[in-house]
Formats: structure tokens, C-alpha cells, sequence
């Protein structure tokens, strides 16, 4: 499976794979509710460089909630992950918050901060001077290491039971989060490529020992055997896509060295071609005459 990639890209993975999830766990006080009619979609990062320019500023991925209902106006969850929390600015916050309300046209913006270790850092943040407080500045937290795992062991919400082993672990307890983590992502999702994902995820964070997977497969061999199984499909995706690349990238240098630079649709159609069709492709090269009688032989 994939390697170890950063925490804000693992974060804003998540985010963007489950966003209800996401802010039901990391902002329950302003999420939708059950039953709220509501379109939750991540704002594109080209959008924000679009518009902001140079004071565009790359945390994590703001979500946009609309109430298709009617219930509430539309709001902005600008929701950043900060492993370290010495790190952690809130006044690059506001910053990003500002920008964010001025692009949209709203103040209808909360923002969360997700905090990955113990040791939070709590708002509010008040700017001015011993006679008043000229700007006060306040946000949600969600400080996963500081939250009992034990709270979490049998949540409904994917997003809670993967970062099991971010939470706060008793003593001997990282087994115990690792094993519901894994068993509230296999009950919660389906998609094969997305279980795939967020094993990585959950194995990345929990980083058990070799004592500590042993024991894992003796004690849940059900799961140990569904995890075997997608780590066999992920090594032979990767064999296939990559004879699939060799066999493109050989077809590509016969069809350049016969007629010359390629144009974009056929590119386009080399992309998405099948092992069969790309040898298919190359059998007809010698003998055709022009660039389409290699996909359309006479």
C-alpha cells in the first residue's frame, strides 16, 4: 500500500472523502443536523488562488454547507489540522477566515481547528489594549488527543473510528483502538479503493509494533484475512497499471516515429485504453497507412 504521507494530506483526504463525517465529528456544534436537506462540498484550491492571488494561504480544505431546505443560510468551515500545537497560529487563522468571508461575500464562516497531539491551544484570541478589546477572535477545537478513545470505540461516524489511535489511549489500549478502527471502517465502507485508503490511514497513525500486529491477526483473523485480501487487489492494480504504462508508452514511440507528433485525442484515447486494446493498437501500426487506420484498420 501507499506510503507515509503528510498529516495535512491525510487530513484533507479525509475531509474531502467524508465532509458530513468531518464536520459532524470535528464541529458538532454548528454541523447539520439529522435530517437536514444539505450539500456539503470542498472549495477548490485553483478557486482560492484564483481569487485570493498572493494572499491566498494553503491550510487544509474550507467546506461550503448549503441547506437546500431552507433551514440555515449557507456556511463556511474553514477546518485546519495542526500536528504541532506550537505551531498552530491563530492569527494566520484570521487571515484565512477574512479571506475567505471576502471572497464569499459572508461572515457566515466558522472555523476548526483540529489538533492532532495533546495540548490544544484554546481561543478566544483578544486584540487590544488594558482600557477595551478591540477584536476578539474565537473557534472550534477538536483535540484529538486529548479525547478518551474509549468514547469513540463504537461511533457510527467513519471519521471518529479511523482516528481511534489519535485519541487518548489507556495503557495497553492502542490493540483495542486499532482493532474497532479497522472494524468501524470494513462495517462503514464499501468502496474497495477507499478501504484501501483508509487502512493506510489507520495503520499510519496506530503504528503498531510486529508483537502488536501479531497479536492483531491471532485475535481478529476475520479482519486480519479481509486486510490480506486488500493488499493483494492494491499489488495487483499496481502490476496491472504498470504494464498498462509500458505497453502505452511503447505504442506512443511507434505511432511518433511513423506520423509524427500525436494529437490531443489521441492521446486522450491512449489514456483510457485497455492492455488488449493498446497490443490490439500496436499490431496495426506497420500496416497502416494513417495515424486512424491504426484504430480503425481496414
Amino acid at each position: 500500500m501507499a506510503g507515509k504521507l503528510s498529516h495535512d494530506q491525510n487530513f484533507k483526504n479525509l475531509i474531502v472523502d467524508y465532509p458530513s463525517e468531518a464536520l459532524e465529528f470535528f464541529a458538532p456544534e454548528e454541523a447539520p443536523r439529522p435530517g437536514d436537506e444539505v450539500r456539503i462540498v470542498p472549495v477548490r484550491e485553483e478557486q482560492l488562488q484564483a481569487k485570493l492571488s498572493g494572499r491566498y494561504r494553503r491550510l487544509d480544505v474550507p467546506l461550503l454547507a448549503e441547506w437546500t431546505d431552507g433551514r440555515r443560510e449557507a456556511v463556511l468551515f474553514a477546518v485546519e489540522e495542526e500536528s504541532d500545537p506550537l505551531r498552530f497560529s491563530p492569527l494566520r487563522l484570521i487571515h484565512y477566515c477574512t479571506d475567505l468571508a471576502e471572497l464569499f461575500g459572508t461572515r457566515r464562516v466558522v472555523p476548526v481547528v483540529v489538533f492532532l497531539r495533546p495540548g490544544a491551544v484554546r481561543g478566544p484570541l483578544t486584540i487590544g489594549t488594558e482600557r477595551r478589546d478591540y477584536l476578539s477572535f474565537d473557534y472550534l477545537v477538536c483535540a484529538l488527543g486529548d479525547m478518551p478513545a474509549r468514547d469513540w470505540l463504537n461511533s457510527n461516524n467513519l471519521v471518529a473510528r479511523v482516528n481511534l489511535p489519535n485519541m487518548r489511549l489507556p495503557a495497553g489500549g492502542r490493540l483495542e483502538a486499532y482493532a474497532s478502527a479497522v472494524r468501524g471502517l470494513l462495517d462503514l465502507e464499501q468502496d474497495p479503493n477507499r478501504l484501501e485508503k483508509y487502512i493506510d490511514f489507520i495503520d499510519i497513525y496506530a503504528d503498531l509494533s510486529d508483537n502488536e500486529r501479531r497479536s492483531y491477526r491471532e485475535q481478529h483473523p476475520e479482519e486480519s484475512g479481509m486486510i490480506v485480501g486488500l493488499n493483494q487487489r492494491a499489488r495487483e492494480e499496481g502490476r496491472q497499471e504498470g504494464r498498462v504504462e509500458g505497453e502505452r508508452a511503447v505504442l506512443v514511440r511507434m505511432l511518433r516515429r511513423r506520423f509524427g507528433a500525436l494529437p490531443p485525442v489521441v492521446d486522450r484515447r491512449l489514456g483510457g485504453a485497455s492492455v488488449t486494446d493498446l497490443e490490439n493498437w500496436a499490431d496495426n501500426v506497420l500496416d497502416a497507412g494513417t495515424l486512424d487506420e491504426v484504430f480503425h484498420p481496414r
